[in-house]
């Protein structure tokens, strides 16, 4: 259900920018979600196909670019990418990481006629 209210706040940021372009109609918006962020690229495309009806987005389709997750032991600092939601560093066994890249859910660009 939280897919709705992030995919409600994405359609309003894309009609105000295509709003403030003078569109008449947008045909693409690319989504970017991270690999730890609990957003579904179907779950995602449901509401957008829903929430957008009537609107100049109806029709629109949505990109998807993931992006993996990074983090950083606290420990030793090492940067790594996490195997299986293992959290434990590669390099001194700690479980103690910052979250560098991966919990992303936002709009990259907007594609407008």
């Amino acid at each position: 259900m939280h897919e709705l209210y992030a995919t409600q706040a994405i359609l309003e940021k894309t009609l105000q920018k295509a709003a403030e372009e003078k569109a008449k109609r947008i045909t693409d918006v690319h989504l970017v979600i991270g690999e730890l962020s609990t957003y579904a690229d179907d779950s995602v495309q449901f509401y957008w196909d829903e929430i957008s009806k009537g609107t100049m987005a109806e029709g629109a389709k949505l990109h998807f670019r993931h992006v993996s997750a990074e983090l950083q032991c606290m420990a030793c600092f090492t940067k790594y990418q996490p195997i299986e939601e293992e959290i434990l560093c590669p390099s001194c066994g700690s479980s103690g990481a910052k979250i560098l890249d991966g919990e992303e859910f936002y709009m990259e660009a907007l594609d407008v006629e």
